[in-house]
């Protein structure tokens, strides 16, 4: 049987700790339907880190994992920074992690936030 890749889903974060909670809300759906692990990372300012969440899954036996950017654009954090900060999390954890586009870059997305934006002209209409 094919091990479950672990995910992790990766945001900035900010100093404000109410920030937080949309990314755990995300996280408790995505738990809700992968069976695998689903950690959360963010970039600064908030643990845990990538490093911190890739060894936290393979210290659970995930040997691979798909961090996920919850980020709408591509800007120099994802294109410089999250590349470099996934070859040291893999060297270091032993769970290899894999990059996928930035969340902004899924049409199902952008279908969500366009859907949201017109909801909220109704609402406010």
């Amino acid at each position: 049987m094919n091990e479950v890749a672990g995910l992790i889903l990766f945001a900035h974060g900010a100093r404000d700790e109410r920030w937080r909670a949309p990314f755990e809300a995300i996280r408790a759906e995505v738990t809700k339907v992968h069976p695998g692990p689903v950690a959360l990372a963010f970039l600064e300012l908030m643990q845990p880190s990538l490093g911190e969440a890739a060894r936290s899954l393979a210290e659970a036996g995930t040997s691979r994992a798909v961090v996920v950017p919850l980020f709408l654009g591509v800007g120099r954090h994802l294109r410089e920074d999250l590349p470099g900060l996934a070859e040291e999390a893999s060297r270091t954890s032993g769970c290899r992690l894999e990059i996928a586009a930035a969340a902004g870059e899924n049409p199902d997305v952008i279908g969500a936030l366009a859907r949201y934006a017109i909801s909220a002209l109704d609402k406010h209409g």
